[in-house]
């Protein structure tokens, strides 16, 4: 961990070399006590995963100016909520909160349809609606929506951009907490990002997981767990037309980002402030565990995964601290916890109770989710004292 001086000296410096928005005195105040407070944890972590490299304090720059449009960009009602939030930090605890996740199609047809749905939302007492994945995506292979295509751009099926922004107001209004999923391990192949990498772009090719050395994708398979072994082996596609291996945890179309170029982190700190400043309340971080490699491990849960996701937590403290984050981590049970608190998910899922309670309902027979149950009642006893 760095000195607080350092990093003191260092958003000093950074704030010294740019030029932020024009914000309104209130405003600039709040940027400026939220960078105070937040900017010496995020530089600790930033350091931690990009210190090393040799324009480090360059992305430390654009980050802070990328910070600085989206605080700017944010409507004042969003920032209102921010500050009821933090006089109410638990709000998504509370025994009122009643969820629901839906697919806007099935359920409304489209997003200008699922508006007039807020009456029976509230009739049945729903406060808390996450929509599946609604972005852009390739007509064929999307993965449900979790290929994504352009995180700006909502899937035409669907209905605009301006009508998911009048969704979140209108849910708003009604005290409907929105969640969207932030899809941040991969993009599709389609997307703008990977459409220039295949191109040639350099600067976009460090975006993925470029190899030309058939033996170095063999050294991560041998340790790589397969996701998917029946639809294909390894976690890696070849490209013909570069004559390069992409990494793919998931399918073919789905390119894993490469979190280890501080770019990348930035850019998709855009994507994710974005989202946040549409006016949803959490954001869904899909396949969380797989956003680090390392060669010799499995590449799931690694130390500085924890660290990207802590990063991105402290992005939204300082733009949209009422935004909270839900974990998607489908991995060992007793990992799943290991996501959960304020300084990282402040919600998660609970993958193997999901699946046990289908289990039992196929089945007729409850003896594996009790077992699951009395299992996690006593790790959290002993967790807690």
């Amino acid at each position: 961990m760095q000195s607080p001086d350092i990093a003191e000296k260092a958003l000093s410096r950074v704030l010294s070399t740019i030029d932020l928005p024009k914000l309104t005195k209130k405003d600039e105040k709040v940027f400026h006590d939220r960078l105070n407070q937040y900017f010496p944890s995020l530089f600790d972590k930033l350091y931690l995963l990009y210190g090393e490299t040799y324009d480090f304090f360059y992305h430390l720059q654009q980050l802070v100016i990328g910070l600085a449009d989206a605080f700017k960009a944010r409507k004042r009602k969003l920032k209102d909520k921010d500050l009821l939030r933090l006089n109410q930090p638990r709000w998504y605890r509370s025994e009122k909160m009643l969820g629901m996740a839906l697919y806007v199609d099935l359920f409304a047809g489209n997003l200008d349809n699922l508006v007039e749905k807020i009456p029976y939302l509230k009739e049945l007492g729903v406060n808390y609606v996450h929509l599946m994945p609604l972005y852009k995506s390739p007509d064929g292979d999307s993965d449900g929506g979790y290929a994504v295509s352009d995180y700006r751009d909502v899937d035409k099926k669907l209905g605009t951009k301006r009508d998911l922004i009048k969704v979140a107001d209108a849910f708003n209004d009604a005290g409907i907490s929105l969640v969207l999923d932030f899809v941040f391990n991969h993009t599709s192949n389609e997307h703008e990002w990977a459409q220039k990498a295949i191109q040639g772009d350099p600067q976009f090719e460090d975006y993925y997981y470029f190899f030309e050395d058939k033996q170095e994708v063999d050294e991560y398979n041998q340790t790589c767990r397969e996701i998917f072994p029946t639809v294909r082996r390894g976690s890696f596609t070849y490209l013909e037309e570069k004559n390069k291996w992409v990494w793919t945890t998931f399918n073919s179309f789905q390119w894993d980002l490469n979190f280890s170029n501080p770019a990348v982190f930035n850019a998709i700190t855009g994507e994710m402030l974005f989202l946040a400043n549409i006016g949803c309340e959490g954001l869904r971080l899909d396949a969380l565990a797989f956003i680090w490699k390392e060669k010799g491990t499995q590449c799931e849960s690694l130390p500085k995964a924890h660290t990207l996701i802590q990063s991105f937590n402290l992005c939204l403290q300082i733009v949209a601290p009422s935004v909270q984050f839900k974990s998607e981590a489908i991995v060992h049970p007793d990992e799943v916890a290991q996501y959960i608190g304020k300084d990282e998910c402040q919600l998660s899922y609970n993958p193997l109770m999901m699946a046990l309670m289908w289990e039992s309902l196929a089945t007729r027979e409850t003896k594996l989710l009790t077992a699951s149950l009395q299992k996690a009642s006593r790790y959290q006893k002993n967790a807690a004292g």
